[in-house]
């Protein structure tokens, strides 16, 4: 008899991502048909597993050697074990995960940029699928947690996956090319590492919380990062926001840009820790005027760092259009 908690947990661990991958599917003309696109959906979420085996067998070959639970204990050895344990291992599954399949479909087909970058954020996706059922399972995330960090893992290897297209769809494979993955896969560690550990600094008192407070400014960094490589693989222009020729302007644009950044990845994350707080109460007291007056000031506050943030945005891309056409 199927446990119908369990289907639960499986159908909101597999929904989201799913969902996004239609939604990059439909954007990108010319994909590659959707039941492949399913497979490394599948392929990925096997990944994830190999990947959280492959963890295990590291913390048990790291504790014979020092005190590894201990060490994960402090900010330092959080840090020490996502950039040598968590971010290499989980990405090179990943990686693993497209370039063995695409291997063999490039036998029979020419793939384009497009395909293979497609093919990284279907792994990914599938990958998030079950770490969201090892989450849900434990009951150590909400729906609402997992959901919001459902693009994450396509942000963390969309270096690699840009890169692996460029190879994998040129005529001529240079031995740079091959270099290339490798620095794009080394950044894509390096980038899962510190949005883990920034993560990991909101359980820390302060000053060291105070470090949760990048986290989703570098989230919308990266995710901006993964819409322009994206565009580059369809050959679209990249959205140009730093425009001016002279010195100081560009300082000044760049400036507004880490400015926009904070602002409005700050504003999503006191959106986050609104609906964190209020999670818990029963909906009769959602309506209590104290609770609704602090539900309705918070939600301004946040709505106009965004917009704020927005509006610079705007600025910045009439700004470069004004120039260039």
């Amino acid at each position: 008899m199927v446990d119908l908690s369990d289907l639960s947990l499986l159908l909101w661990a597999a929904i989201p991502p799913l969902l996004l991958l239609g939604y990059y599917y439909c954007r990108v003309p010319f994909a590659p048909p959707l039941l492949k696109l399913l497979m490394f959906f599948i392929i990925g979420a096997i990944s994830g597993l190999l990947a959280l085996r492959l963890e295990w067998v590291f913390e048990t070959v790291a504790n014979s050697f020092v005190d590894w639970q201990q060490i994960k204990r402090w900010l330092p050895g959080v840090a020490l074990r996502q950039f040598v344990e968590i971010g290499p291992i989980e990405e090179g599954c990943k990686l693993a995960a497209v370039v063995v399949p695409t291997y063999y479909l490039q036998r029979k087909y020419r793939l384009l940029r497009s395909s293979i970058f497609l093919f990284t954020i279907a792994v990914s996706l599938g990958f998030t699928a079950e770490e969201n059922w090892i989450y849900f399972f434990h009951g150590t995330a909400s729906v609402f947690e997992r959901t919001i960090g459902t693009p994450v893992h396509a942000t963390f290897s969309a270096p690699w996956g840009y890169a692996l297209g460029i190879y994998i769809s040129s005529n001529t494979r240079l031995n740079q090319d091959k270099r290339f993955i490798f620095r794009a896969w080394l950044n894509s560690v390096i980038c899962h590492a510190l949005v883990n550990v920034l993560s990991s600094a909101w359980g820390y008192s302060l000053p060291l919380r105070l470090l949760s407070y990048g986290l989703f400014p570098f989230l919308l960094w990266m995710f901006w990062r993964l819409e322009q490589l994206l565009r580059k693989v369809q050959g679209k222009p990249v959205i140009t926001l730093i425009s001016d020729r002279t010195i100081q302007r560009r300082y000044w644009q760049r400036s507004l840009v880490l400015f926009a950044l904070v602002l409005g990845g700050n504003a999503i994350f006191g959106l986050f820790l609104l609906v964190r707080k209020i999670s818990p109460l029963s909906p009769s007291k959602l309506f209590d005027s104290y609770i609704l007056w602090f539900i309705f000031s918070r939600f301004l506050l946040n709505l106009f760092f965004g917009v704020l943030a927005w509006g610079i945005y705007r600025y910045l891309r009439h700004s470069a259009r004004r120039r260039y056409f």
